[in-house]
């Protein structure tokens, strides 16, 4: 096969201005934001692409044909009216020539947005590294006594979490030990949040870990925000002439509560500063509320009634 020359400067001007517009376009991406910038740019160094291999055709068409052939076109080989073909003339509109090469506006289109930000596709973006979305929050509930609430105290969590290796590929399974340090007056419903101390992967954020408090269930008291309750099982006969209820505190103390009202089913005693604890302040206490659980005798016997009888009815 014979191998014809390539025609004398046909390798200098427009390839030249080719390298110069990739260099433009590397210097667009380590010095800016990238987004539109660098599509015009890698636009324009297309364009002088396309220029430069039609600059070729057009220095081959003039050698051949001259000046007349350059403007007036390559004359037809069978002749007849249209002798000559189009002349070519650069219209001098790079956007032009780009949409006609390409066939369309932007071969980028798909990864952008129309404000031109970056669409996350799924697969590292054109930027070559992925958007790192952190994991739902993982939430456990922490049981706690009304003493540790009371009181405050601390409590100690071993967990088991996927970390990361050296290698920033591979992962295994370790042990952590959270603390948390209880404060005295917390209530049900308290969030304590350990951010980032979920399952660590390559392209992930690891989720938060959130502990809620949730109180155990009192053998003595329940809790109503910071006031406790109490009930006390007392007789008829005291429910109606009174009577002293004893009842032993969280911090084990012995309070004895005089009755001296007539106890009905919805009467209360109240005892201020008895409560829980105030977490805004801890030398400050709710209020203890005594209810009362009035028995009444299965049995009377009759000389009973008769004293009742004439006790309480005119």
């Amino acid at each position: 096969m014979e191998t014809k020359p390539r025609p004398e400067g046909s390798t200098t001007s427009g390839f030249c201005d080719a390298e110069r517009a990739v260099s433009m376009v590397t210097e667009c991406t380590e010095r800016r934001p990238w987004g539109r910038i660098i599509i015009r740019c890698w636009r324009s160094a297309a364009v002088l692409g396309i220029q430069t291999s039609k600059r070729l055709k057009k220095k081959a068409t003039y050698d051949k044909f001259g000046e007349e052939g350059l403007k007036g076109g390559i004359p037809r080989e069978f002749g007849g009216e249209k002798a000559w073909t189009a002349g070519y003339v650069f219209h001098g509109d790079a956007e032009k020539t780009f949409k006609e090469f390409f066939g369309g506006d932007n071969p980028f289109a798909d990864f952008f947005s129309p404000d031109g930000t970056e669409v996350n596709t799924g697969f590292g973006g054109l930027r070559g590294r992925g958007v790192k979305k952190q994991d739902p929050p993982v939430e456990r509930d922490l049981y706690l006594s009304l003493e540790d609430l009371y009181f405050g105290c601390t409590k100690k969590i071993k967990i088991s979490r996927r970390v990361m290796n050296e290698d920033g590929h591979t992962s295994c399974i370790r042990d952590k030990i959270l603390s948390i340090d209880v404060h005295p007056g917390w209530s049900q419903g308290t969030r304590i949040t350990f951010p980032s101390e979920g399952d660590q992967g390559p392209n992930i954020i690891p989720a938060d870990i959130i502990f809620i408090v949730k109180e155990k269930p009192h053998p003595r008291f329940k809790r109503q925000g910071n006031d406790l309750i109490y009930t006390a099982s007392i007789e008829l006969g005291k429910a109606l002439i009174g009577c002293t209820v004893e009842i032993e505190t969280l911090d084990e103390r012995i309070l004895n509560i005089p009755i001296n009202d007539i106890v009905h089913p919805k009467y209360s005693k109240v005892v201020p500063g008895e409560g829980m604890k105030l977490s805004q302040d801890y030398n400050q206490r709710g209020d203890l509320l005594v209810q009362f659980d009035i028995q009444f005798p299965e049995h009377l016997a009759p000389q009973k009634k008769q004293l009742l009888r004439k006790a309480l009815l005119p």
